[in-house]
């Protein structure tokens, strides 16, 4: 462990070694401050990219728009990279900036206090270390913490169970009954795959979500070449970023964008779903638009094999040896996969943040997260929200 690690002051201090916080701490060394230290609490960098390692994980977000502008990459083996390249590209971009002898490993913040006297932030780990800085950043991110469907009987099930964020990789799904619950973006990555392998797949779905074919393929040799031209790269990023701006229109609900866009997802539909009955169940009943629009080629394929069901009936419990939905159906199942997103809107949680007069963070968002800009909250001083509320995009890259 080096100087830098061993400080128990910065001057500013960086949760989160994502995308978020590898920027962070490089901008500061670009700005000439070396004084700052980043907590992570595991033992790798990465976030969202180390923790999901499912079979297909994947981006939805073009290669070239999901890296940062001042680092370039222009070897990007597909449109759509995968997770292992991105999690690569985070390990590279952490190693040439110099950003590891900043990062305390295996340190999970527990308590950040607001010390007006001083004017510092007051940090403690779940370890009982303590340290302080003038700034404190939080790049923590939305997708960390999994969230997990509050149904009946879930600890009494005898089998397998795992979140699509903590992937049990030592588990076999080789001719497996499976059930999945959710049907979100993770899910249409991962049921495809696990389709191929099991003997049957149950895929509890709550609603449908508009699927659009995803536009991915390799990169040819000559491509990856010309992206070594500098201005050939910023050329394509430049016109990948506006065409995703103009698609913004098609979200405007009712307009003829709008219209076009879903006319295409409905044909994607019916192409990939012949049964007439399976296509109803597939098909939303809200606008495209009003929540997130997934891509996939696979995805609705997957669910026309013979040994996939699709249900859409609740779950009323989870029993020793499988599920059982709300009109008395019972699905024997030997593992149980979440694919149920994440706790999304709880920003910060479960850190405790005291800013001023000992307000904590949660009593402030009482009525609904906000925050100026998204970065800063009234009250808590030098704090700052990376991916903070109402920054999220549909239709972009948060990076670009």
């Amino acid at each position: 462990m080096n100087t830098l690690q061993q400080s128990s002051h910065a001057t500013v201090a960086i949760i989160g070694t994502g995308f978020g916080g590898l920027c962070m701490a490089i901008q500061l060394k670009k700005a000439g401050i070396k004084s700052f230290i980043i907590f992570e609490k595991t033992d790798q960098i990465g976030g969202t990219w180390r923790d999901n390692t499912y079979p297909g994980a994947a981006c939805d977000v073009p290669s070239h728009l999901y890296s940062f502008s001042f680092e370039s990459k222009h070897d990007w083996t597909r449109k759509y990279s995968e997770q292992k390249e991105i999690f690569d590209y985070l390990q590279h971009c952490a190693q040439k900036y110099e950003i590891l002898p900043h990062i305390r490993f295996n340190t999970e913040v527990e308590n950040v206090t607001f010390d007006e006297n001083l004017g510092l932030w007051q940090f403690s780990s779940t370890r009982g270390e303590e340290f302080s800085a003038k700034v404190f950043v939080s790049a923590c991110g939305q997708l960390n913490r999994p969230a997990y469907p509050k149904i009946p009987g879930l600890d009494d099930f005898q089998g397998v169970q795992f979140h699509s964020a903590r992937w049990n990789h030592k588990y076999d799904l080789t001719q497996k009954r499976v059930a999945v619950i959710g049907t979100g973006a993770s899910a249409i990555q991962f049921v495809p795959q696990v389709a191929k392998k099991v003997k049957e797949l149950t895929l509890f779905q709550r609603t449908p979500a508009w699927v659009v074919s995803k536009p991915d393929r390799a990169y040819l040799p000559i491509e990856k070449t010309l992206f070594k031209i500098p201005l050939l790269q910023k050329l394509h990023r430049g016109q990948i970023y506006w065409w995703n701006e103009i698609r913004f229109l098609s979200f405007q609900q009712n307009s003829l964008p709008n219209k076009l866009f879903q006319w295409v997802a409905e044909r994607h539909i019916e192409e990939n779903i012949k049964d007439p009955q399976l296509r109803a169940t597939l098909t939303p009943k809200d606008p495209l638009g009003c929540k997130r629009i997934l891509i996939s080629n696979d995805y609705l394929a997957s669910l026309t094999q013979s040994n996939v069901k699709v249900v859409t009936d609740d779950i009323s419990e989870v029993e020793p040896d499988g599920v059982m939905s709300s009109k008395g159906n019972f699905y024997p199942v030997d593992a149980i996969i979440y694919g149920t997103g994440f706790q999304s809107t709880d920003f910060l949680a479960p850190i405790k943040i005291h800013g001023r007069n000992g307000q904590e963070l949660n009593q402030a968002w009482r009525e609904g997260a906000e925050a100026y800009l998204g970065i800063t909250v009234t009250g808590f001083p030098n704090l700052f929200i990376l991916y903070g509320p109402n920054t999220n995009l549909g239709h972009n890259s948060i990076i670009y």
